[in-house]
Order: structure tokens, then C-alpha cells, then sequence
């Protein structure tokens, strides 16, 4: 009996977002631009709010997602021109104080 009600509340959950879409309006659109949108949507046979649906939805699908952190960036920059290997270092014992004239 539980499972049915968790599938019940997930099957309300997906009806209760299919059914409430966002809308935006856009003001301010410059007279060129809209006459471009038109033309484009009857070249695709679709209505002008259609054609910006799937220019939005194509636009942000292909975007690529920004690194949360500054090597993630680093990595990200350089990674398409390969690495690079470095010689290993030698480590030394770690030093004393004492060894660079310092008071304890």
C-alpha cells in the first residue's frame, strides 16, 4: 500500500508541472528584430512564440556548463592543449626551526 501512494504523489507532482508553464514577456523588442522572428517562424512553419520556445530551448540545451571554481576554469582553459609531465622532485625532511636560526 505505500508504494501506491508514493507513485500517486509523483504522478500528481509530474501533472501539476506539466500543467503550470512559465510565461515571459519581452518588451521593448526592437522593430527589426521582431520582423527577423517573424520570418524566421514561417520559415519553420511554426507561430512566433513557438519559434522563440525552441530558439531558448536549443540555445540553453547546447550552453556549456561554467565551472563552480577556479581550477575547475583552469582545467577547463587548458585541458584542450594537453598535459604536461613534470620531473619529480626530491623531497627533503622537514626542518627544524632551530635549523634556519629561529627560537623555539
Amino acid at each position: 500500500m505505500e508504494n501506491s501512494a508514493t507513485i500517486d504523489y509523483f504522478v500528481i507532482i509530474e501533472i501539476i508541472s506539466k500543467a503550470s508553464m512559465a510565461s515571459i514577456t519581452i518588451r521593448n523588442l526592437d522593430d527589426k528584430v521582431k520582423a527577423r522572428l517573424r520570418v524566421r517562424a514561417a520559415r519553420h512553419g511554426r507561430s512566433m512564440e513557438e519559434e522563440v520556445r525552441s530558439i531558448l530551448t536549443e540555445t540553453l540545451a547546447t550552453e556549456q556548463a561554467q565551472p563552480d571554481n577556479l581550477v575547475g576554469a583552469i582545467q577547463e582553459l587548458f585541458e584542450p592543449l594537453g598535459g604536461v609531465d613534470l620531473p619529480e622532485v626530491p623531497r627533503e625532511p622537514i626542518r627544524e626551526p632551530e635549523d634556519f636560526g629561529l627560537e623555539t
